[in-house]
Protein backbone atom coordinates (compact mmCIF):
# COMPACT_ATOMS: atom_id res chain seq x y z
CA UNK A 1 0.00 0.00 0.00
CA UNK A 2 3.23 2.02 0.26
CA UNK A 3 3.48 2.20 -3.04
CA UNK A 4 0.31 2.69 -4.26
CA UNK A 5 0.55 5.94 -2.11
CA UNK A 6 4.03 7.16 -2.97
CA UNK A 7 2.55 6.93 -7.05
CA UNK A 8 -0.77 8.71 -6.05
CA UNK A 9 1.48 11.76 -4.53
CA UNK A 10 3.27 11.66 -7.67
CA UNK A 11 0.45 12.71 -9.47
CA UNK A 12 0.05 9.30 -11.16
CA UNK A 13 -3.96 8.17 -11.27
CA UNK A 14 -5.32 6.10 -8.97
CA UNK A 15 -6.12 3.21 -11.72
CA UNK A 16 -2.31 3.21 -12.85
CA UNK A 17 -1.05 3.11 -9.22
CA UNK A 18 -3.15 0.52 -8.52
CA UNK A 19 -2.25 -1.38 -11.75
CA UNK A 20 1.49 -0.99 -11.04
CA UNK A 21 1.40 -1.37 -7.05
CA UNK A 22 -0.32 -4.76 -8.29
CA UNK A 23 -3.20 -4.19 -6.06
CA UNK A 24 -6.87 -3.68 -6.34
CA UNK A 25 -8.22 -0.19 -6.65
CA UNK A 26 -11.15 -0.76 -4.66
CA UNK A 27 -8.85 -1.77 -1.86
CA UNK A 28 -6.63 1.09 -2.41
CA UNK A 29 -9.33 3.56 -1.89
CA UNK A 30 -11.18 2.02 1.04
CA UNK A 31 -11.06 4.20 4.02
CA UNK A 32 -9.07 2.54 6.93
CA UNK A 33 -11.17 1.44 9.55
CA UNK A 34 -11.11 3.30 12.64
CA UNK A 35 -10.57 1.08 15.72
CA UNK A 36 -12.86 1.55 18.12
CA UNK A 37 -11.77 1.92 21.92
CA UNK A 38 -13.65 0.22 24.48
CA UNK A 39 -15.21 2.83 26.14
CA UNK A 40 -14.59 3.50 30.16
CA UNK A 41 -16.58 1.34 32.91
CA UNK A 42 -19.09 3.55 34.54
CA UNK A 43 -17.97 4.15 37.98
CA UNK A 44 -20.35 3.28 40.59
CA UNK A 45 -22.56 5.89 42.12
CA UNK A 46 -21.62 7.79 45.02
CA UNK A 47 -24.77 6.51 47.02
CA UNK A 48 -24.66 2.75 45.95
CA UNK A 49 -26.39 0.69 48.86
CA UNK A 50 -23.67 -1.51 50.19
CA UNK A 51 -24.81 -5.25 50.52
CA UNK A 52 -25.48 -5.12 54.45
CA UNK A 53 -27.55 -2.12 53.69
CA UNK A 54 -29.48 -4.04 51.11
CA UNK A 55 -30.13 -6.99 53.08
CA UNK A 56 -31.21 -4.62 55.95
CA UNK A 57 -33.92 -3.39 53.16
CA UNK A 58 -34.98 -7.03 52.53
CA UNK A 59 -35.55 -7.81 56.33
CA UNK A 60 -37.36 -4.69 57.04
CA UNK A 61 -39.86 -5.42 53.91
CA UNK A 62 -40.36 -8.79 55.55
CA UNK A 63 -40.39 -7.76 58.89
CA UNK A 64 -43.92 -8.87 60.47
CA UNK A 65 -44.99 -5.10 60.51
CA UNK A 66 -44.53 -4.63 56.15
CA UNK A 67 -44.98 -7.56 55.36
CA UNK A 68 -48.50 -7.47 53.63
CA UNK A 69 -47.78 -3.66 52.66
CA UNK A 70 -46.37 -3.19 48.67
CA UNK A 71 -43.40 -0.83 48.56
CA UNK A 72 -45.34 2.50 48.58
CA UNK A 73 -47.39 2.02 51.61
CA UNK A 74 -43.71 0.67 53.59
CA UNK A 75 -42.23 3.94 52.27
CA UNK A 76 -44.83 6.29 53.52
CA UNK A 77 -45.00 4.32 56.71
CA UNK A 78 -41.33 4.51 57.35
CA UNK A 79 -41.27 8.42 56.49
CA UNK A 80 -43.87 8.85 59.18
CA UNK A 81 -41.70 7.26 61.92
CA UNK A 82 -38.56 9.88 60.26
CA UNK A 83 -36.99 6.37 58.73
CA UNK A 84 -35.90 6.56 55.26
CA UNK A 85 -34.19 3.72 54.07
CA UNK A 86 -34.15 4.12 50.19
CA UNK A 87 -36.37 5.72 47.31
CA UNK A 88 -39.41 3.45 46.19
CA UNK A 89 -37.90 2.28 43.09
CA UNK A 90 -35.36 0.55 45.35
CA UNK A 91 -37.54 -0.84 47.14
CA UNK A 92 -38.46 -2.56 44.27
CA UNK A 93 -35.23 -3.39 42.72
CA UNK A 94 -34.30 -5.04 45.95
CA UNK A 95 -37.37 -7.15 46.00
CA UNK A 96 -36.81 -8.00 42.42
CA UNK A 97 -33.02 -9.25 43.22
CA UNK A 98 -34.84 -11.80 45.90
CA UNK A 99 -37.72 -13.16 43.38
CA UNK A 100 -40.30 -11.15 45.58
CA UNK A 101 -41.92 -9.08 43.15
CA UNK A 102 -45.10 -10.68 43.78
CA UNK A 103 -47.44 -12.29 46.43
CA UNK A 104 -45.37 -11.88 49.77
CA UNK A 105 -47.66 -12.98 52.28
CA UNK A 106 -48.57 -16.74 53.57
CA UNK A 107 -51.57 -17.72 51.55
CA UNK A 108 -52.93 -21.15 52.20
CA UNK A 109 -51.73 -23.61 49.06
CA UNK A 110 -54.81 -25.87 48.74
CA UNK A 111 -54.26 -28.90 46.57
CA UNK A 112 -55.71 -29.62 42.98
CA UNK A 113 -59.25 -31.57 43.37
CA UNK A 114 -59.99 -34.03 41.11
CA UNK A 115 -62.62 -33.67 39.14
CA UNK A 116 -65.52 -35.80 39.82
CA UNK A 117 -66.73 -37.74 36.77
CA UNK A 118 -69.28 -40.46 35.92
CA UNK A 119 -68.21 -43.91 34.33
CA UNK A 120 -70.60 -46.83 32.97
CA UNK A 121 -68.82 -49.74 31.57
CA UNK A 122 -72.31 -51.16 30.60
CA UNK A 123 -75.92 -50.54 30.36
CA UNK A 124 -78.37 -49.99 32.84
CA UNK A 125 -75.18 -48.29 35.76
CA UNK A 126 -75.79 -44.43 35.26
CA UNK A 127 -78.51 -42.99 33.68
CA UNK A 128 -78.64 -39.07 33.65
CA UNK A 129 -81.97 -36.69 33.24
CA UNK A 130 -83.40 -33.46 32.51
CA UNK A 131 -86.31 -31.52 31.81
CA UNK A 132 -86.39 -29.69 28.64
CA UNK A 133 -89.04 -27.39 26.90
CA UNK A 134 -91.47 -28.26 24.29
CA UNK A 135 -93.43 -25.60 22.10
CA UNK A 136 -96.75 -26.20 22.21
CA UNK A 137 -99.98 -25.91 19.61
CA UNK A 138 -100.46 -22.13 20.67
CA UNK A 139 -97.23 -20.02 20.88
CA UNK A 140 -96.06 -18.96 24.41
CA UNK A 141 -97.72 -22.38 25.61
CA UNK A 142 -94.79 -24.79 26.73
CA UNK A 143 -94.92 -28.34 28.05
CA UNK A 144 -91.89 -29.79 30.16
CA UNK A 145 -90.44 -33.53 29.13
CA UNK A 146 -89.29 -35.35 31.60
CA UNK A 147 -86.21 -37.53 29.62
CA UNK A 148 -83.91 -40.30 31.60
CA UNK A 149 -81.38 -42.00 29.52
CA UNK A 150 -78.58 -44.47 30.07
CA UNK A 151 -75.71 -42.70 29.57
CA UNK A 152 -73.52 -45.93 28.30
CA UNK A 153 -75.80 -47.08 25.36
CA UNK A 154 -77.92 -43.20 25.01
CA UNK A 155 -80.97 -45.55 25.22
CA UNK A 156 -83.84 -43.62 26.58
CA UNK A 157 -85.36 -45.57 29.82
CA UNK A 158 -88.37 -42.67 30.06
CA UNK A 159 -89.95 -39.95 28.84
CA UNK A 160 -92.59 -38.08 30.12
CA UNK A 161 -94.61 -35.02 29.38
CA UNK A 162 -96.39 -32.69 32.27
CA UNK A 163 -97.68 -28.75 31.78
CA UNK A 164 -95.20 -27.79 34.82
CA UNK A 165 -92.29 -28.99 36.93
CA UNK A 166 -92.87 -30.86 39.91
CA UNK A 167 -90.51 -32.61 41.72
CA UNK A 168 -93.24 -35.05 42.95
CA UNK A 169 -93.50 -35.79 39.03
CA UNK A 170 -90.10 -36.61 38.86
CA UNK A 171 -90.13 -38.90 41.55
CA UNK A 172 -93.33 -40.61 39.45
CA UNK A 173 -91.29 -41.16 36.75
CA UNK A 174 -88.27 -42.42 38.84
CA UNK A 175 -90.31 -45.25 40.31
CA UNK A 176 -91.74 -45.96 37.18
CA UNK A 177 -88.89 -46.77 35.65
CA UNK A 178 -86.93 -48.48 38.69
CA UNK A 179 -89.71 -50.44 39.75
CA UNK A 180 -90.58 -49.91 43.27
CA UNK A 181 -93.68 -49.66 45.56
CA UNK A 182 -95.18 -52.28 43.96
CA UNK A 183 -94.93 -50.46 40.32
CA UNK A 184 -93.28 -53.00 37.65
CA UNK A 185 -89.74 -52.19 36.44
CA UNK A 186 -89.14 -51.92 33.05
CA UNK A 187 -85.39 -51.33 32.92
CA UNK A 188 -84.70 -51.83 36.36
CA UNK A 189 -82.37 -50.03 38.84
CA UNK A 190 -79.15 -48.23 38.11
CA UNK A 191 -76.69 -47.99 40.41
CA UNK A 192 -76.00 -43.76 39.98
CA UNK A 193 -78.85 -41.32 38.70
CA UNK A 194 -77.15 -37.89 37.71
CA UNK A 195 -79.04 -35.19 37.63
CA UNK A 196 -77.87 -31.86 35.42
CA UNK A 197 -78.10 -28.53 37.62
CA UNK A 198 -76.55 -25.91 34.99
CA UNK A 199 -79.41 -23.78 35.17
CA UNK A 200 -79.26 -21.67 37.99
CA UNK A 201 -83.13 -20.47 37.78
CA UNK A 202 -84.08 -24.35 37.63
CA UNK A 203 -84.96 -24.93 41.11
CA UNK A 204 -88.12 -27.22 40.84
CA UNK A 205 -85.11 -29.70 39.47
CA UNK A 206 -83.68 -30.29 42.28
CA UNK A 207 -86.25 -31.11 44.33
CA UNK A 208 -86.22 -35.01 42.83
CA UNK A 209 -82.99 -35.23 44.63
CA UNK A 210 -84.42 -34.60 48.11
CA UNK A 211 -87.45 -36.69 47.49
CA UNK A 212 -85.92 -39.57 45.51
CA UNK A 213 -87.10 -43.10 46.27
CA UNK A 214 -85.21 -44.76 49.16
CA UNK A 215 -84.63 -48.05 50.33
CA UNK A 216 -83.11 -49.38 46.78
CA UNK A 217 -79.85 -48.87 47.15
CA UNK A 218 -79.54 -45.78 44.55
CA UNK A 219 -77.20 -43.11 44.60
CA UNK A 220 -77.65 -39.37 43.80
CA UNK A 221 -75.55 -37.39 41.83
CA UNK A 222 -75.68 -33.79 41.03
Amino acid sequence: MSAYTALTLADISTREAAVIAGVSRATATRKPRIAVEDPPPVPAPANKLSVAERAHILATVNSKDFVDLPPVQIYARLLDEGVYLCSISTFYRVLEENCQVKERRRIARHPARAVPELVATGPGQVYTWDITKLAGPIKGKYYDCYVMIDIYSRYIVGAYVHAHESGELAVEMMKEIFGIHGIHGIHGIPQIVHADYAEENAKPRNLPAAHAPRGIGLLSSA
